[in-house]
């Protein structure tokens, strides 16, 4: 397994208070976790959206495939009710699809490649398969049989840009432009 910092990537804890009392906090106990980020790196609703619709579409492309091909070849009934046969089994490639792309890809799915962001988390240098059982499979349950995925919305209200599963599993979206610019620009050893 390659971890972050193999690939350049810290391991991150949420920005708390303004970033003058991170540098403080930060001279004052070295034994704080240096990886803070201000509120500007973290990804924001819409294009967590849109990733989101790209991974839909991947979804929808796979769940044809994997399950419609053979309910349409043996004849069976298609019920698009959450309990049905062929529910179960379109939730299950909903569901293994986030969970196996977010664990063996650091953190991103085809989507969130596309659009240049990827999960962290707060407490690990890589996502543990129990942070991503969490935020991916448990929460993201929950959180596309709620109404109007309402769970998803609070993302726009955090500070962290953390939707509920995020807040549940310690974990967050950040933008890997703002994280390559600001190493770049040497703006990053401020926040590590």
């Amino acid at each position: 397994m390659v971890s972050n910092k193999e690939l350049g990537r810290p391991a991150v804890t949420p920005l708390v208070g303004s970033e003058k009392e991170n540098m403080e906090m930060q001279n004052d106990s070295p034994e704080i976790n240096k990886h803070r980020y201000p509120d500007y790196f973290y990804a924001g609703f819409w294009i967590r959206f849109f990733a989101y619709l790209v991974d839909s579409l991947c979804i929808s492309a796979l769940t044809a495939i994997i399950i419609g091909g053979p309910f349409n070849l043996l004849g069976l009934e298609k019920g698009r009710q959450l309990f049905s046969v062929y529910g179960i089994l379109s939730l299950a490639v909903y569901l293994t699809y986030f969970i196996l792309m977010t664990k063996l890809n650091s953190g991103q799915t085809l989507g969130k490649m596309i659009f240049g962001i990827r999960v962290i988390c707060f407490s690990e240098e890589n996502l543990s398969w129990s942070t991503v059982l969490v935020r991916e499979g448990a929460c993201r349950f929950i959180l596309k049989n709620t109404v109007f995925s309402l769970g998803y919305l609070i993302a726009v209200f955090t500070p962290n840009k953390q939707h509920l599963g995020d807040l549940f599993s310690e974990t967050s979206v950040v933008t890997l432009n703002m994280l390559k610019a600001a190493e770049q620009k040497g703006v990053l050893s401020y926040y590590e």
